[in-house]
């Protein structure tokens, strides 16, 4: 009971913060217009959305980034708060949001505007920062490998973990990144599964890892306070590409990472969505297996509003996660 309410309590920080930060972010980026650009081939109700700022990934980052130093920095008085172990994580969130932020800003004001970084580019690196977080997962946190659903026995994988493990952090980095296509869709299935994810450590006496769990739930909140319907702030790169890594990496570090599937169920959905929209249309010659993909614009082009999509497609995702809690402590 302890550990819950001191998890809660940072959630509550986190968001407290991130209401506070939120105004002052939405006039700097007004100030530099860094307004988002909307596809032209994408729903017509999307085209109001032109030039609502974008980067708010920024306003989850700082929080969680000033909240997990200070209290590792109060261990030095003997308060074990938040450990170490939550400092690669806390880099990986920190690298992928800068990463995302260069690429919005190269959509933005760059040399490819409209269009970003180079899909290449931005792949290779998302590759490199993958590989390095999965070699200090393996070989300086020693975290479980693998839990197989419903047992308590570690797998240990060996050499495959490293490209394992650098998988799941690239796929959910960009799967995070296609959810973020309508007003609190992405934030609202980020902050079920990390609040998932922070149940489960918390269960394995992962305690340090659930709090920062929470603390990242409580920051998305504060997020989702100028992101909801009619969104006055994006998520943008910056928070995508940053909060899927992230909750990569989380999987990994409780080892329940072959939950993902059902936890993170909407992302997941969405990418494979868009794997089988290319591969129907390269075998069919033009033929579209979707009208429209990621999946939730789909359900946009075949009648549900915006709101009933984020609504049905949240509700599906909060019933995963809650299967995905009790395998995993089944």
């Amino acid at each position: 009971m302890k550990e819950t309410s001191l998890a809660l309590a940072l959630s509550g920080l986190g968001f407290i913060l991130a209401v506070i930060w939120g105004s002052p972010l939405l006039r700097i980026l007004r100030h530099f217009r860094l307004g988002k650009m909307i596809r032209v081939d994408g729903p017509d109700s999307h085209i109001t959305k032109m030039g609502t700022p974008t980067m708010g990934g920024v306003m989850v980052i700082v929080p969680v980034a000033i909240v997990s130093i200070l209290l590792n920095a109060v261990s030095l008085l003997g308060l074990n708060v938040l450990g170490q172990s939550i400092l690669l994580p806390l880099l990986v969130m920190v690298a992928f949001g800068i990463l995302g932020a260069i690429d919005d800003w190269e959509g933005i004001r760059g040399p490819r505007h409209g269009m970003g970084m180079r899909a290449r580019t931005k792949f290779f690196i998302q590759v490199i920062l993958a590989v390095a977080t999965a070699y200090a997962l393996k070989n300086i946190l020693n975290v479980p490998q693998m839990y197989w659903p419903g047992s308590k026995a570690v797998f240990d994988l060996g050499i495959l973990y490293i490209p394992l493990a650098t998988f799941v952090i690239v796929a959910m980095s960009n799967a995070v990144n296609l959810t973020d296509g309508l007003d609190g869709l992405a934030g609202l299935i980020s902050a079920t599964a990390f609040a998932a994810y922070g149940g489960i450590a918390l269960m394995q006496g992962n305690l340090f890892v659930g709090r920062f769990c929470f603390t990242i739930v409580g920051a998305i909140f504060g997020f989702l306070w100028f992101n909801v319907h009619p969104a006055m702030l994006f998520m943008g790169d910056a928070g995508s590409l940053s909060l899927g890594a992230l909750l990569g990496v989380i999987s990994l570090m409780t080892g329940q990472w072959l939950l993902l599937p059902l936890i993170a169920i909407i992302p997941i959905s969405n990418n494979a969505s868009v794997i089988l929209q290319v591969a129907y249309f390269k075998m069919t010659k033009g033929k579209r297996l979707f009208k429209m993909a990621p999946l939730h614009h789909h359900f946009e082009l075949i009648g549900w509003s915006e709101t009933q999509v984020v609504q049905r497609f949240w509700l599906i995702s909060l019933l995963a996660a809650m299967f995905g809690v009790a395998l995993a402590m089944a």
